[in-house]
């Protein structure tokens, strides 16, 4: 998977469209993409959305340390187990992701660490229960809390998500929002980064914004031709291919994770309005 769409709960219409286009996960927010005076209404929605499976949705619920989360959790926890699972925000330890997981039991969580203590302990957090599926950064806040400017500041708490979800065992990690939807270029640069940091995929706010995911982290023709050299040397034991490049086990995977994602079908842009 590569692409993950948010649509705000309380606009089904939104959800509906979402659903209906090419992002391999909804994401349907409960939290920032909803006011307050729309909180209880848009979890009736997802109520309502959940009363039939739907594998490719993922829940964002508020922070749970508002009675908002707590609400959220107890009011759609339960539906959840047909789902892509719960993000949970601005998460800060261990102890409240075990919390979690034990009052939604066979539910996928993915922690956002969004603050400078969460990213102190972010392989904790990755580590914290068998029900944390992946992890990410809520970087909007992390800028917020760290008093950091642009992207290049965000290098190193990049690197440390990365390190901490590959040390618990996760996947790669999806690489958080680029706020500015008119600016596709500087979208597709930071892309670019990302994943020569070692992210897989990232989340969005406008469909206009999964084509150019797809396309950045998409492997390259040459990049296919390369890893297929590989694979096909595979079972051999280490080994130099013609063209100079050394092959080992560590090298493989690689390869096979970039033919993985070869396979996708490419995004359009669908239509979202209100």
């Amino acid at each position: 998977m590569l692409t993950w769409l948010y649509a705000p709960a309380d606009r089904p219409a939104l959800v509906a469209k979402a659903l209906a286009g090419p992002a391999d996960v909804v994401i349907v927010d409960l939290e920032d993409a909803v006011a307050p005076d729309n909180k209880a209404m848009a979890r009736a929605e997802v109520v309502a959305l959940l009363a039939t499976p739907q594998p490719r949705v993922q829940i964002r619920v508020n922070d749970m340390r508002t009675t908002y989360g707590q609400v959220d959790l107890h009011a759609i926890g339960g539906l959840c187990a047909g789902t892509a699972g719960i993000r949970v925000p601005k998460v800060e330890s261990a102890e409240e992701v075990r919390d979690i997981a034990r009052a939604v039991p066979g539910v996928e969580l993915h922690p956002l660490i969004e603050s400078a203590l969460g990213l102190e302990r972010a392989y904790e957090i990755a580590s914290a229960d068998p029900a944390v599926a992946g992890v990410g950064l809520g970087e909007a806040d992390l800028r917020a809390d760290l008093g950091i400017s642009d992207e290049a500041g965000l290098a190193w708490a990049r690197s440390r998500l990365v390190v901490a979800a590959r040390a618990a065992g996760l996947p790669a990690p999806v690489q958080s929002v680029y706020t500015d939807i008119h600016d596709l270029e500087g979208l597709a640069e930071s892309c670019r980064v990302g994943r020569a940091l070692g992210f897989r995929g990232r989340a969005a706010i406008h469909p206009a914004q999964l084509p150019v995911i797809e396309a950045a982290y998409r492997p390259t023709g040459e990049e296919v031709s390369a890893a297929n050299d590989v694979v096909a040397a595979a079972g051999v034991g280490a080994v130099a291919l013609p063209d100079g490049r050394f092959v080992d086990e560590a090298v493989v995977r690689q390869a096979r994770s970039v033919l993985t994602d070869a396979v996708r079908t490419p995004a359009t842009t669908p239509t979202m309005t209100g």
